[in-house]
């Protein structure tokens, strides 16, 4: 098996018939509106309503069992409830073709271990009135080129991530579902896999990806939806996401923390004692460079620290673990998912 392919993002669609039509869609809008989804007594989804624009790649957030994949799959239509999601204002079985409208990878080994990864392809295509030419070059695309004609059965996970993948982007979709897409993914692949879906959603697509590896969400994502027992969190942009963060903050080292404490006390700025310096919560430098420098404070650092997006995260999401360590909480509800 080689690695992804080393080309460019753009490799994707070359020799594709309809990349001429590729360079000039219309834009793509998607709307979820109230989607409820219960299995027996467990609200699994609770009224979830937002809406996805193309350009950007949208970061899918929240704990276990917070309704992420549930969720996903009712946007595909395979999890029936209530609401309903629209792809430029008509739900999906409203369109001729919907592999043209949205392509997902939910499962890594959503596949006919029989059936080889090449002929699992061309079952799509053909279903999706796609070009067979198109299967070889997404193969080669993911690397799969030299395992084309085995049985995914013998798949590593990896190798059933990347197979996906190539079913995902089979038909070019204008929307592209990912869940856990890297799980299973060395360095090298995950980096080709970052690229590839920023380029893809650059190129006028809608892209939405579920992922518990918050570190590379932070340089994937520029929009996030988090969810918390089946409910909407937040929906804004990753920067404004985690400028809400408490554990954003200025650190301070001085020799004069009593005076620059009881200063920025006086202008109504808390300011608590951190091992050999100062932390000023939700603070910018210029602010307390200012104080120190009324109070004759000497300063011998001035650092304005930013919480990452997995602190900003646990913190937003503490409330909302549906299955915490311990042992204190039920036993996970039947139907209950990520």
């Amino acid at each position: 098996m080689r690695p992804f392919s080393q080309g460019p993002p753009t490799a994707a669609f070359q020799g594709y018939p309809g990349r001429a039509w590729l360079q000039y869609r219309a834009r793509v809008l998607v709307e979820c509106q109230q989607l409820s989804k219960t299995f027996g007594r467990h609200r699994a989804v609770s009224d979830l309503s937002f809406t996805l624009n193309d350009g950007v790649v949208t970061g899918f957030l929240g704990p276990n069992g917070s309704g992420k994949s549930t969720t996903m799959r009712m946007m595909l239509g395979l999890d029936h409830g209530e609401g309903r999601t629209l792809y430029n204002g008509q739900q999906l079985q409203e369109h001729a073709r919907p592999a043209r409208v949205v392509g997902a990878h939910l499962d890594a080994k959503f596949f006919h271990p029989k059936r080889t990864a090449r002929n699992h392809l061309r079952m799509l295509a053909a279903a999706s009135g796609v070009d067979e030419r198109r299967v070889d070059e997404v193969l080669d695309l993911v690397g799969l080129a030299e395992v084309a004609r085995k049985q995914p059965r013998g798949f590593s996970l990896g190798m059933g991530q990347r197979l996906g993948l190539a079913g995902a982007i089979l038909a070019s979709p204008s929307v592209l579902l990912l869940d856990e897409p890297a799980n299973g993914l060395d360095p090298q692949s995950i980096s080709w896999l970052r690229d590839f879906i920023a380029h893809y959603a650059g190129e006028g697509r809608v892209v939405l990806v579920s992922s518990h590896l918050l570190s590379e969400m932070q340089l994937l994502a520029k929009h996030l939806i988090v969810i918390g027992r089946g409910r909407l969190i937040a929906d804004e942009s990753l920067e404004e996401f985690v400028a809400r963060s408490t554990r954003n903050d200025v650190f301070v080292r001085t020799p004069n923390s009593d005076a620059l404490i009881a200063a920025l006390a006086e202008r109504g700025v808390a300011a608590v004692r951190e091992g050999l310096g100062i932390s000023v919560p939700g603070a910018d430098t210029e602010m307390v460079g200012a104080v120190a420098f009324a109070c004759q404070a000497e300063l011998h650092e001035l650092t304005r620290r930013t919480a990452s997006l997995e602190e900003a995260f646990l913190e937003v999401t503490s409330q909302t673990q549906e299955y915490s360590m311990g042992g204190h909480d039920d036993a996970p509800a039947e139907g209950a998912d990520r």
